[in-house]
């Protein structure tokens, strides 16, 4: 049994040391290769910026050629968190815009991943 459980700690800390590398701009793991983790990393970024867009597209369309490199420098600070959903993201990138001055700072507009309760 303690065979099964090293193993199963082993491969835990393998899977949380790639998804490191993908999605926190980590080193990458032994064994892999640094250029195709890069491939993967653009492709899930490129992915992460989408759905902000179709969720946010007040924000991307205010900040027009600006949306890209400002949401790939948010991202970057801001790896996504286990658990995390796209909707706090989008409105957490939006902040972020505002914060630093790229949006303009008009909260009356209700965006459709703000919820009322």
């Amino acid at each position: 049994m303690g065979d099964v459980s090293a193993s199963r700690e082993r491969l835990a800390s393998q899977q949380a040391a790639l998804l490191n590398a993908l999605l926190a701009n980590g080193p990458a793991p032994a064994g892999f290769d640094e250029q195709r983790l890069d491939v993967e990393r653009r492709a899930l970024l490129s992915k992460r910026r989408g759905i902000v867009r179709m969720l946010g597209p007040a924000v991307a369309d205010e900040l027009g050629d600006r949306f890209r490199p400002l949401f790939d420098a948010y991202a970057f600070e801001h790896p996504r968190r286990a658990g995390s959903r796209a909707r706090e993201d989008a409105a957490q990138f939006a902040e972020w815009c505002r914060a630093s001055g790229e949006l303009a700072d008009d909260r009356k507009a209700r965006w459709k991943f703000w919820r009322s309760n």
